[in-house]
């Protein structure tokens, strides 16, 4: 059936996707918008990818806003939910996808590297999630969903000790926070990708990297930021409200716990 004709499973709903202006964090919102919600993106810094983001939704149909926002300020985050829930007249999803990485060996990465990684990574995860509970506790309903990574729970070689760390808290978050919120009516559920396609991965592997990741990947190929963008949808639905404190690994059997 195709996407014009199908249910559309998030009609009625709002989502705010974090760092959303590019990469998976665009096509999240794009499938989400697709499927239905209005959504909110914020960006630090993409002001100009957003823009086009927000066109392109709206030319499917679909209804969006852009946010200037860094996950890391607490005002900012605070303005971007309080917008979100002004301007489309509720909040129902929440997407904690803004995150940065800096690679190299644990002992040279510069202690400001590394505290920006848990600014945003971390803090920013804790801070959009605090505030967007608000809304979602009043109205006994949400969905919260936390953008991990294969690197918080398997080594792939040096250079990562420090994202992975940020990512192993927002598993830690997110199973501790499904347990506070469950009896409220929210899920918190997280998306841990491996073997994706992105501008990050991309900056970050050599070439003899990606042919060896390619020949141990099951599928002998790398997933799309679409691969992600589903695994968040389905999370979003009403039909996921027995999930919680779960997280889902599209990683083309790069780890099968």
């Amino acid at each position: 059936m195709s996407r014009t004709t199908r249910e559309r499973p998030l009609a009625g709903k709002v989502a705010l996707v974090t760092g959303g202006s590019r990469g998976i964090g665009a096509a999240i919102a794009k499938r989400l918008a697709g499927d239905g919600a209005s959504v909110a993106v914020t960006y630090s810094k993409g002001a100009d990818a957003a823009s086009s983001l927000v066109k392109e939704i709206e030319r499917g149909g679909g209804k969006a806003i852009a946010i200037q926002a860094d996950a890391a300020d607490a005002d900012a985050v605070r303005n971007a939910v309080e917008r979100t829930v002004t301007t489309l007249g509720r909040l129902d999803v929440l997407v904690n996808n803004a995150g940065v990485m800096t690679r190299g060996p644990f002992l040279d990465v510069p202690v400001p590297d590394y505290g920006g990684m848990f600014a945003v990574n971390v803090t920013g995860t804790l801070l959009c999630t605090q505030h967007a509970l608000r809304p979602m506790l009043a109205a006994r309903y949400g969905r919260i969903i936390n953008l991990s990574s294969q690197l918080a729970r398997t080594s792939v070689g040096a250079g990562f000790a420090a994202y992975a760390a940020t990512k192993g808290a927002i598993e830690a978050f997110t199973r501790a926070t499904a347990h506070e919120v469950g009896p409220h009516g929210v899920t918190v559920n997280a998306i841990a990708p491996g073997g994706i396609d992105t501008d990050m991965s991309r900056a970050v592997m050599t070439p003899e990297y990606r042919a060896r990741r390619l020949g141990e990947l099951p599928v002998r190929h790398f997933g799309g930021v679409e691969d992600v963008a589903y695994c968040a949808v389905f999370l979003a639905t009403e039909e996921a409200h027995y999930l919680t404190g779960q997280v889902l690994q599209p990683n083309g059997g790069w780890v099968m716990p």
